[in-house]
This record gives C-alpha cells, sequence and structure tokens, in this order.
C-alpha cells in the first residue's frame, strides 16, 4: 500500500510538472500599465475583474448592419469576447488569429456551445469594416455551419465607453499617427454576463481556452474527462492561465488506489465464497441404487 502510494505520488508530482512547464509564461506585468513607459501608453491596460457583471442593454451594430443589444448574445452559452478594432495593422490581427486558431482545435462549436462576440472600440469604424473581419475569421475557422456563432459589432461612443469601463479595458489614441494603443486579451463570459476567465496576450493555448469554456458555462458543455481535468487544473487569475494543482492531483491518485484496492479485495473475496460453496457440495452420482435380494 505504501508502495502503491508513492508511486501515485510520485507520477502525479511528474505530471502536474511537465504540464506547468508546458503552458505559456506570461510577465507578471501583462495587463497593467507601467510608470516607466511612454506618455501615450500611461493609462492603457487591461485588468479584468472577475465575476464582474457587463452591461447587457448596450446599444451596437451587428456586421449586417441590424442593430442590436449585447444582450442578445448571451442567455443560454458562455460568450467569448474580444475588445479590438478593425483597422489596427497589427496587434488586433493577432488577437483575431490567436482566438479563431485556438478555437478550431476544439471540439466545441460556435453558435451550439459558445458565441463569439469582437467589438470594436473605435466609434469610427462601420459595419462593412466588421464584415470583412468576420469573413476573415470564418474562412480560417472552416465551420460554415457555424456562421451565425460570430458576431462582429460597431458603437458609438457612450456603448464602447461603457462596456471597456465595465471590462477595465482601457486604451489611448495617438493622433500623431492614427493608431490606438491598446493592451490584448480576451474574455470568457457566462451565460449571465459575467466576466469568468481572461487570457492575456495573442495567442491562446486550446487547452485553456476549453476548461475556460466549462468553467463559464457551469458544466453545460463538455464530457466527463473536461470536469476531471478541472478538478486537476485551477485557475490563476494573477497569470491568466490555468495550472496543474498538485495536491488536487495526489488526492485523485489516492482516492483511485483506495477504490481498486476495495474492488480487488471485493472480487476475490466472491471468488473465495464462490470456491468454498463448491467444494462444500456432496459429490453426485449418476444412476439408480439397486440394493441385493
Amino acid at each position: 500500500m505504501m508502495f502503491c502510494m508513492r508511486s501515485i505520488i510520485a507520477i502525479a508530482a511528474l505530471l502536474a510538472l511537465s504540464f506547468t512547464a508546458s503552458t505559456q509564461t506570461i510577465p507578471d506585468s501583462v495587463g497593467k500599465s507601467s510608470s516607466g513607459l511612454p506618455a501615450q501608453l500611461q493609462n492603457v491596460g487591461f485588468e479584468p475583474q472577475l465575476n464582474a457583471q457587463l452591461p447587457l442593454d448596450l446599444a451596437f451594430r451587428e456586421e449586417s448592419g441590424r442593430d442590436v443589444q449585447l444582450r442578445q448574445f448571451f442567455g443560454q452559452r458562455p460568450v467569448l469576447l474580444a475588445l479590438v478594432y478593425y483597422g489596427c495593422p497589427m496587434l488586433c490581427n493577432q488577437v483575431e488569429q490567436g482566438v479563431v486558431g485556438s478555437l478550431k482545435m476544439l471540439s466545441f462549436n460556435a453558435g451550439r456551445d459558445y458565441e463569439v462576440v469582437f467589438v470594436s472600440f473605435d466609434t469610427r469604424e462601420t459595419p462593412e469594416m466588421a464584415a470583412k473581419k468576420k469573413l476573415a475569421a470564418l474562412s480560417q475557422y472552416r465551420r460554415p455551419e457555424t456562421v451565425a456563432g460570430w458576431h462582429f459589432l460597431t458603437g458609438k461612443e457612450d456603448a464602447v465607453h461603457a462596456l471597456t469601463a465595465a471590462a477595465n479595458f482601457r486604451y489611448s489614441f495617438d493622433q500623431q499617427h492614427n493608431l490606438f494603443a491598446h493592451a490584448s486579451g480576451i474574455m470568457l463570459l457566462t451565460p449571465d454576463g459575467r466576466i469568468s476567465r481572461y487570457f492575456y496576450g495573442v495567442e491562446y493555448p486550446s487547452r485553456d481556452l476549453r476548461l475556460g469554456l466549462v468553467d463559464a458555462s457551469a458544466g453545460k458543455i463538455g464530457n466527463p474527462i473536461d470536469h476531471l481535468l478541472l478538478f486537476c487544473f485551477q485557475y490563476n487569475p494573477e497569470t491568466a492561465r490555468y495550472s496543474a494543482t498538485v495536491l488536487k492531483i495526489v488526492r485523485l491518485g489516492g482516492i483511485l488506489t483506495i477504490f481498486t484496492i476495495v474492488a480487488g479485495i471485493l472480487i476475490f473475496r466472491r471468488r473465495d465464497v464462490r470456491a468454498a460453496s463448491h467444494n462444500s457440495r456432496p459429490p453426485f452420482h449418476g444412476g439408480s441404487e439397486q440394493g441385493a435380494h
């Protein structure tokens, strides 16, 4: 028993180290503004607050030109939301490609298991620009049946300001170069519009996105393996990623070991009972016995 437990603990520790080493390393300063940055970057940052409620009554325009409320994309499924601007020459394109590339690795489908919402914080942009971005995303995603699950929005200043403020997403405009300075990242929201998870940067490990979507859906999507992984992995809001929890893995290993031992004892005991019952039966002699006359 002790040897078995030590083996389980050693294997669990090795697995935890390998998972931790494979996760993306993110500096502690990501998403936060720094006093050492140039003036135009002083107020730039992305620091969402977990469980914060986004205002869902905000009015936007969809890529088709239709007037919508943010609420229309919530209610049943978790939502992946990215704040970008469609005229961005580099960073926002990388965010979009990172989102689509990671979601493409999942068996979950947009429109069925989750919704994808991109919102432009540049109030000068038009639905025509949003439509081009959606076309590019769907071309990369290559699942035409999911078109209804992708939404690219533009909006007026009051709606954009309210949404970015609720997400604690801060940006500034450089008039000299006609560009926005902004952070990069995405949020996973619950069906009722609360911030469940967020990820920094432009690359999002598909494992983290999958676990985040399962988390945000409150168990409504995913299979038993996904929920088992959620037991062994924990989201760290400071690093914005999922990391293996050694203690939980060891506990799970201990439970599985005890279950295996108990099951083995029951199986062997049942065999012993059957063997003893068989040996205690009297021998059977065929034919009829005849006495001497």
